[in-house]
């Protein structure tokens, strides 16, 4: 295939990755483009599946066999042809690495820097050796701390751990980390033969025994004398304190039972050795401008540039390599500042960042790398942004332009698509009834394309969603809340209405609704913390009263609804229970004696045995990495033959699960129990995914309305509190109309939703606000406004403010009716999947 140098397009002919249909589309280089269409049209299929996998492949085709199996390749595409595809790299919303040791300071390579700053030209000791860069890394054997092998937290007991009720006496179990039956009548006869009376309350015994009893590694043999109750002759018995029978358990024991007994016991607590940095001593005496590199990774990205910029301006005779590494890693830092990012610090763990954040910090590492003539494929650039933040993302993103490069986004943010220079609308619908390409052309062009519902939504021929406040009903009043960047802060959130939680990224709306409400809440139901990490951790808060209100608590995260494939949309909404039910009540099923349990694809009587239930299979490649395939025995349907000669209305349980919830919803109409969860599901927009489509390859806003829509088809009862955590990310705005629907409809129910948004559109339609702020990080966690969105529309100071007035400012006539306009625009914009003629 040949490529004329003068051509600055490329151009793609029969794409048909997933819904695709056979596309042919011509796009342009060196300018952003912007591919759009409503959730799973197609978009991503076309922009990651086909052109980036595509760029990817020629790639690995064109390194030596041994460097291809040390990368993850993707397989190639279903494309007839691609020409004048530059090279890729893929920004894609990810959550953050599972890895502990990740943090800001490796995604960025800062880290490696700020290493070589203090190795080269930091201050030492007197009479300190010189150290490697690498011993100023918690990853690396140099570096290490030997306590807590660099991770900077240790695992410990504690006391109130160990003994939960101090009133009790040993004999009456105190000591509730100590094993019970014999083992634990053992260990009180040890105690007292010791002459520690057991009789006497554990807060009343001397705090030296207590110490002894709880922390000593001595293990000291006490003559048992005869005891009638008991034993029938002496032994000899040996000591184990609370702690080191503790790590006995956790180091040695196979039960799995005794080992999650005993880590009730433990906590988390920052390493004693290394306070926490995880780095050895003679590390953390080298300085830079009188500061430690483990006190440098703990301030945020702002007070980093303080403190660098004076030595990056000091004049280079001073010390060149420290004003070059400075002015080096401010300029890179800077580059972070203009995206919103001067909260984040550089010891900040990778797995507590949003999508978002991991993704700018990423894009900013791409702006300093200096490449050109690059295609950098990104998914949402502005997912999770507020619109003060996404600003500065739109101008890196100019920057990456102007440098020779070529931009696709895929992105639903109106805002982004009128910046772009190019658009590719694929629809009109999702699933079957998208894959097609509606428009590819300038942005303007878009407008005349009637059967699109992002032009109506671009050029604001779709009405805006809008409704009167309602009135709250009573309160829940928090005073005094304190939580990372939350400090003494109060907060009256309105009963039984719609709250929006808003503010700049960074600026503490997450820690105030999903974590400091939902466990105030969760503590007052009774309920065990649903993150186990989180059970330690005190809510610290002055007050809180109106919590008698809630009778239940719906946390709507976007974490997976299952982390292996066999995890799937029909199994984590109990709707595939009614599917085995319906197969084993056919009358083939009953004559075979099948029980319901046989249409499981996790049970060996049912399963595919070749593939163990999975639908396919590992290929492992000679020189090459391994690879999947479909079971050569099922053809990937997951059920072994006899199980599929079992058909319902002529579909056997395999065609099932590859059904859309659309289809699925028409063949099982007259199953209730399915017919109910499959309508909830296309009500929150869902319908083009697939019933058997893997957990695994759910985005985070698939899983939370799958949670969301799980949680609808119950039958209400009594108030709930559903707290959201930014809901629409990663939705079109036809989607999104769909979900405030359904949101409202919640409310009108009887129930109280808080959600944390950026959306405006969502904003608008609350009936109160909560704006924090003003800033990230430090310079945030305060209430900056809160009232209706008229209110916090006008409100000084705010970030908010400016975006919510201008989309106010849209609003349609006074007497029109919210409901019936969310309804109509559900109905409008309900995914189908009718078939339509292919467009090319």
């Amino acid at each position: 295939m040949t490529h004329d140098p003068s051509d600055t397009f490329v151009h793609v002919r029969g794409a048909s990755e997933h819904n695709l249909r056979d596309v042919d589309v011509d796009i342009p280089r060196d300018a952003m483009v912007a591919f759009t269409g409503v959730s799973g049209s197609g978009k991503s299929s076309l922009a990651f599946g086909t052109l980036y996998a595509e760029a990817q492949r020629r790639y690995f085709e064109s390194v030596a066999p041994y460097a291809r199996r040390l990368l993850q390749q993707v397989g190639a595409p279903h494309v007839q042809e691609i020409t004048g595809l530059p090279p890729a790299v893929a920004l894609q919303q990810r959550r953050g690495a599972p890895s502990s040791r990740s943090t800001v300071g490796t995604i960025t390579t800062l880290s490696n820097l700020l290493r070589m700053l203090y190795s080269r030209a930091g201050t030492y000791p007197s009479g300190a050796a010189h150290l490697a860069a690498e011993a100023f890394s918690p990853n690396t054997a140099a570096g290490a701390c030997l306590r807590c092998h660099g991770l900077g937290v240790v695992h410990d007991v504690a006391e109130d751990l160990l003994v939960p009720d101090p009133s009790l006496s040993i004999r009456e179990g105190a000591i509730a980390a100590w094993p019970g039956a014999w083992q634990g009548a053992n260990l009180r006869s040890i105690v007292s033969g010791l002459d520690i009376d057991i009789e006497k309350p554990w807060g009343r015994l001397r705090k030296k025994d207590r110490d002894w009893l709880l922390y000593t590694d001595e293990q000291p043999s006490v003559l048992i004398k005869p005891q009638r109750d008991r034993v029938d002759h002496g032994y000899y018995g040996k000591f184990w304190s609370a702690r080191k029978h503790v790590m006995h358990v956790l180091a040695d024991s196979t039960s799995e039972r005794m080992r999650e007994r005993a880590l009730r016991f433990v906590r988390s607590v920052p390493c004693p050795e290394c306070l926490g940095s995880g780095l050895r001593p003679e590390a953390l005496a080298v300085t830079v401008a009188g500061w430690s590199i483990a006190e440098i990774n703990a301030m945020s990205f702002a007070e980093v540039v303080a403190v660098l910029r004076p030595v990056a301006e000091l004049p280079q005779e001073t010390n060149e390599v420290a004003v070059r590494i400075c002015a080096d890693l401010v300029a890179r830092i800077e580059v972070l500042l203009d995206l919103g990012l001067g909260y984040l610090s550089l010891g900040r763990s990778s797995t507590t960042l949003s999508p978002g954040e991991a993704q700018r910090l990423r894009i900013a590492t791409q702006l300093r790398s200096g490449l050109f003539g690059v295609v950098y494929v990104l998914d949402e650039p502005s997912a999770g942004l507020h619109p003060a933040d996404a600003e500065p993302l739109l101008d890196v993103l100019a920057r990456l332009k102007a440098s020779g490069n070529t931009l696709f986004v895929v992105e639903h943010d109106m805002d982004v698509v009128r910046r772009a220079d190019w658009v590719i609308d694929i629809g009109p619908d999702a699933g079957e009834g998208g894959g097609r390409v509606l428009y590819s052309g300038p942005v303007a062009g878009l407008e005349a394309i009637e059967e699109s519902a992002t032009s109506r939504y671009l050029f604001g021929r779709a009405e805006p969603l809008d409704h009167t406040p309602r009135a709250p009903h009573g309160h829940l009043h928090l005073r005094g809340v304190s939580r990372h960047n939350l400090t003494d802060v109060s907060v009256d959130i309105p009963l039984c209405v719609l709250t929006a939680v808003t503010g700049v990224s960074g600026s503490g709306k997450s820690t105030l609704v999903t974590q400091v409400l939902a466990e105030l809440v969760r503590c007052h139901l009774g309920l065990a913390p649903e993150d186990p990490d989180q059970a330690d951790l005190e809510v610290d808060v002055e007050d809180a009263s109106g919590l008698e209100s809630f009778d239940r608590l719906v946390l709507v995260d976007q974490r997976p609804i299952g982390r292996t494939p066999r995890s799937n949309l029909a199994t984590y909404t109990g709707m595939f229970d009614a599917v085995r039910k319906l197969y084993a009540a056919t009358d083939e099923a009953k004559a075979r004696g099948y029980g319901a349990g046989r249409f499981s694809f996790n049970v060996a009587e049912g399963r595919c045995e070749t593939c163990q239930g999975e639908g396919f299979v590992a290929v492992e490649l000679l020189f090459l990495p391994g690879t999947y395939a479909a079971c050569p025995t099922c053809h990937g349907s997951r059920y072994n033959a006899e199980t599929l000669e079992v058909t319902y209305e002529g579909k056997t349980v395999a065609d099932v699960l590859s059904m859309t919830v659309d289809d699925a919803a028409r063949f099982l109409a007259d199953v209730p129990a399915a017919s109910r969860s499959l309508e909830t599901l296309r009500e929150v927009g869902l319908g083009y995914l697939r019933l058997g489509q893997p957990a695994t390859e759910l985005s985070g806003g698939e899983a939370q309305r799958i949670k969301l829509a799980t949680e609808l088809q119950r039958a209400r009862r009594g108030h709930a509190l559903y707290l959201l955590d930014e809901p629409t990310a990663g939705l079109h705005p036809a989607d999104i109309a769909l979900l405030l629907r359904q949101l409202h409809l919640l409310v009108d129910a009887g129930n109280t939703v808080v959600l944390v948004e950026h959306d405006l559109d969502t904003i608008a339609t609350a009936d109160w606000v909560i704006d924090l702020g003003p800033g990230g990080g430090d310079a945030g966690g305060r209430v900056v406004a809160a009232g209706t969105p008229t209110d916090v529309a006008s409100a000084a100071g705010s970030a908010t403010a400016p975006y919510l007035a201008r989309r106010l400012a849209r609003r349609p006539r006074a007497d029109s009716s919210a409901r019936s306009r969310a309804s109509s625009a559900a109905t409008a914009h309900r995914p189908t999947s009718a078939t339509s003629p292919t467009a090319r």
